[in-house]
């Protein structure tokens, strides 16, 4: 299965992907109106440790925790993606708690919480994070 991976020499901490993340999850078909004077909540962060800029998404675990730490069944896989059912959630936040990597949080769209999704409920193709890279530091393949 394809996944996100990262390459941290090339990533020029420049939070293109977190501006494409939440475009793409707008639900707009204008990047303008959709995060003009908007506080962005994307999906994947960049975070930066020792002068080195890295991406933090989901890493759409083999045996996630998450799915299995999931009271209500909310969390569940489909064909390797992990994907968030928002009607089931009921906010318990053990998802957060329990991945590894950070990549689940709480929600600022009405949604209890957020995740990628490999922006599978879009119609990008590709995860925008990666098609909006300027320089190609995060990419989309099978390894």
């Amino acid at each position: 299965m394809k996944r996100i991976y990262v390459n941290e020499k090339w990533c020029l901490g420049c939070h293109l992907c977190e501006y494409n993340c939440a475009f793409a999850n707008s639900g707009s078909d204008d990047m303008v109106k959709a995060l003009k004077d908007v506080r962005i909540n994307p999906r994947i962060r960049i975070e930066e440790k020792q002068g080195i800029s890295f991406a933090v998404s989901c890493r759409h675990c083999a045996e996630p925790l998450c799915v299995k730490s999931c009271i209500t069944g909310a969390l569940s896989v489909d064909s390797g993606v992990i994907e968030v059912n928002k009607d089931k959630c009921v906010g318990c936040y053990t998802c957060i708690m329990v991945c590894p990597y950070g990549a689940i949080m709480p929600g600022s769209d009405g949604s209890v919480i957020q995740k990628c999704e490999l922006c599978t409920n879009n119609a990008f193709g590709e995860p925008a994070c990666v098609t909006g890279c300027p320089n190609k530091a995060i990419v989309f393949e099978e390894r």
